[in-house]
């Protein structure tokens, strides 16, 4: 038994699973918010020698669907002009994206090497209107402390990470534990989310599956769920456009203004 890293409640063992092909460590599942954990992380060093899973095929589709939803919840909710930052960005891919699309979006990672955004990493000592972290919750190992962090330096904080289904599938039944590359600690429920909400005094808006929102804003939940739908968000997109940061990213980089040659 240990105590849930969320709610401070009983979290009691719940299942083994056999991580990065050699290591067989234990699971627990609180029995409050039934957030899951895993025994202290001992293999983290080696699960991030390459701080981007290999098996992470899905990196460029899943970070084009979240650039259209992002841009579709900012021109709603928040203001255009103002700047963002991502946080646990990777090599920066979706700051690029973001920037390409007219959104003054900044890099921050812990971790990984900044390829796509060179030249636009974030200000340490500056607090950003909204903050994205995809595909970040679940690889806390202090959730409480890492999400104060990403407080400190965004206002509300847009995140993907897959909730634990209602049937709580073991290690071995649900692929998101991500066995093979043992970096997936932390698993999350609805009702933990909440409770993380409250700690902070935000509102959590969320579609019940992966795309959530911690925020002071008044957001509709029902409106939420349709303007993240990545299958919606791109049309809702087509009647708002801005322009590119690519040449002015460019002229910031190199110094050299791009003319229109006659």
């Amino acid at each position: 038994m240990i105590n849930c890293k969320i709610c401070n409640s009983e979290s009691k063992y719940f299942a083994n699973g056999i991580i990065l092909s050699k290591y067989d460590i234990k699971y627990f599942k609180c029995t409050e918010c039934s957030f899951v954990q895993t025994e202290e992380p001992y293999w983290l060093e080696e699960a991030y020698s390459n701080a981007i899973a290999s098996a992470d095929v899905g990196i460029v589709k899943r970070n084009l669907e979240l650039s259209n939803v992002t841009k579709t919840l900012i021109d709603k909710y928040f203001d255009a002009k103002s700047e963002f930052i991502d946080y646990g960005a990777g090599y920066g891919l979706f700051v690029r994206l973001m920037r390409d699309k007219g959104y003054n979006f900044f890099w921050y990672d812990k971790f990984a090497q900044n390829l796509f955004s060179k030249n636009f990493e974030s200000n340490e000592s500056k607090p950003y209107q909204l903050l994205t972290a995809f595909e970040v919750f679940e690889h806390l190992l202090n959730p409480i402390d890492e999400i104060n962090s990403m407080f400190l330096k965004g206002e509300s904080i847009f995140f993907s990470t897959t909730l634990l289904p209602k049937s709580e599938p073991k290690p071995n039944e649900w692929w998101y534990y991500s066995l093979f590359a043992g970096q997936h600690i932390s698993i999350y429920t609805l009702t933990s989310l909440q409770i993380i909400a409250e700690t902070f005094n935000k509102k959590l808006i969320s579609d019940g599956k992966s795309l959530h929102l911690f925020t002071n804003k008044e957001i509709s939940s029902n409106i939420f769920k349709v303007m993240i739908n990545k299958k919606i968000s791109p049309i809702i997109n087509l009647f708002s456009s801005k322009n590119s940061l690519i040449n002015s990213d460019f002229e910031k980089i190199t110094g050299v203004i791009k003319k229109k040659i006659k």
